[in-house]
């Protein structure tokens, strides 16, 4: 039984004094950050390739056993136009990451506009085809892809799904279980629906779980871990270290209520 609690993402300035000490170098933030996760999600590559000098300073500075899920690049989940490219390049940029055996897979946020359509699907499978035999995780934002044929289409085609929780708005998905690989994988919102539609990145992730609200999670992750070898959970209702708090909150919750760790 292997699960994983990280964030999504570790480098944010409004941490300071929240988590990372206030005279901590940016440069020292993964290092400091690994002492206490043992996991964590890359959004950075969304935006842009990193060279390859950044992805091999990243892997020395984590132990061994440290996991990195990478997000795709935006030309793969949102622009999806001739995006070969960048995901030769984004692969080229994360050698010393998979060398080193810490290289976990890829996350694919797709947006609320991405709908259950048979075009839809055969991108996705062109997709899978482009990240060669690495982990896959797909995130969806709108409900029609979370019907049970659906899941026996991610199932046969090695492709991860993402549960989450969001806001209980309509169009979004429920807290689920759902499992199509031997990887499970949760990523926690937030469920801020004043600013989910109209929000930035920052304020739509504005918020921060009560226990009672990350407990109601425990029998899903309980189902979730039974039928997996490893899962992955991450918060990324990251403004002010929100996130990290509630990673902690859940790492105590798992132990105690479920005797995981």
């Amino acid at each position: 039984m292997d699960v994983r609690v990280g964030t999504s993402g570790y480098s944010y300035e409004d941490w300071r004094d929240v988590f990372y000490p206030q005279n901590l170098p940016k440069g020292k933030f993964l290092d400091y950050y690994a002492q206490y996760f043992n996991a964590v999600e890359i959004n950075s590559t969304y935006y842009a390739i990193p060279s390859v000098q950044t992805i091999y300073h990243m892997t020395r500075k984590t132990p061994p056993d440290f996991a990195f899920i990478v997000k795709t690049n935006k030309e793969t989940t949102h622009v999806r136009q001739q995006n070969e490219q960048a995901v030769v390049q984004l692969l080229e940029a994360l050698k010393p990451m998979i060398e080193a055996k810490k290289f976990h897979g890829f996350l694919a946020q797709f947006p609320y506009s991405f709908k259950n359509t048979e075009a839809n699907r055969r991108y996705l499978l062109k997709t899978r085809e482009l990240l060669l035999d690495y982990p896959l995780f797909v995130e969806f934002r709108h409900k029609s892809w979370a019907i049970p044929p659906l899941y026996e289409f991610l199932r046969q085609n090695e492709i991860g799904y993402v549960n989450v929780d969001e806001p209980n708005l309509p169009g979004l998905l429920p807290p689920q279980n759902i499992a199509t690989t031997k990887l499970g994988y949760i990523r926690f919102h937030g469920r801020n629906a004043q600013n989910w539609w109209e929000g930035d990145n920052t304020s739509r992730y504005d918020y921060e779980y009560s226990e009672e609200e990350l407990k109601s999670w425990l029998g899903n992750i309980s189902q979730l871990v039974q039928k997996t070898y490893r899962t992955y959970i991450f918060f990324n209702n990251h403004p002010r270290g929100q996130a990290i708090k509630n990673a902690r909150q859940m790492l105590n919750l798992l132990e105690n209520q479920l005797s995981i760790f």
